[in-house]
């Protein structure tokens, strides 16, 4: 990251758009993002399904202005250390999923995987959609990939509970 442009962390929008400073990490920003969503993930985990879904909702919509913003004012598009896409996936992936250090940890791994690995269509929305939209998109879909692995996993009692 260092001959990209670093952003000013009190700044409210890259303050949020880098994960409260986690997508600053020099290696693996987006794993440090994911990892700094975890404790958000608890709190929403309080929530009922509906109420989760609505936040994640609002996460999701205020996400693509944010992230378009962030980009925008460094002049980079997806700049590596923009991390709340990565916040918005990991909801995702754990819609409707029993919070536990299991679950959590085996979302965490899906996540990721999906997110690193970004098979087709991933790969495609990665490349092809631009602005806000086109940086919460792929992490979106992974989220989707990875909560239906999950989904099958519990279903099928395949992880310990």
């Amino acid at each position: 990251m260092s001959s990209l442009p670093r952003p000013d962390i009190k700044h409210p929008v890259h303050f949020l758009a880098f994960g409260f400073g986690s997508g600053l990490s020099p290696k693996a920003p987006g794993t440090a993002g994911t990892l700094a969503a975890i404790p958000i993930l608890y709190l929403m985990s309080l929530l009922t399904n509906i109420q989760y879904l609505i936040v994640l909702f609002i996460i999701i919509v205020f996400g693509i202005w944010l992230c378009e913003q962030s980009s925008k004012m460094l002049g980079v598009h997806d700049h590596p250390g923009i991390v709340w896409d990565e916040f918005a996936g990991l909801f995702v992936t754990m819609i409707a999923v029993p919070v536990s250090w299991v679950t959590i940890l085996a979302g965490f791994i899906l996540f990721r995987l999906f997110d690193i690995l970004k098979p087709w269509p991933i790969s495609w929305l990665d490349k092809k959609i631009s602005g806000g939209l086109g940086i919460m998109l792929d992490d979106l879909v992974a989220g989707v990939f990875a909560l239906a692995i999950l989904q099958l996993l519990l279903k099928f009692e395949l992880l310990p509970m």
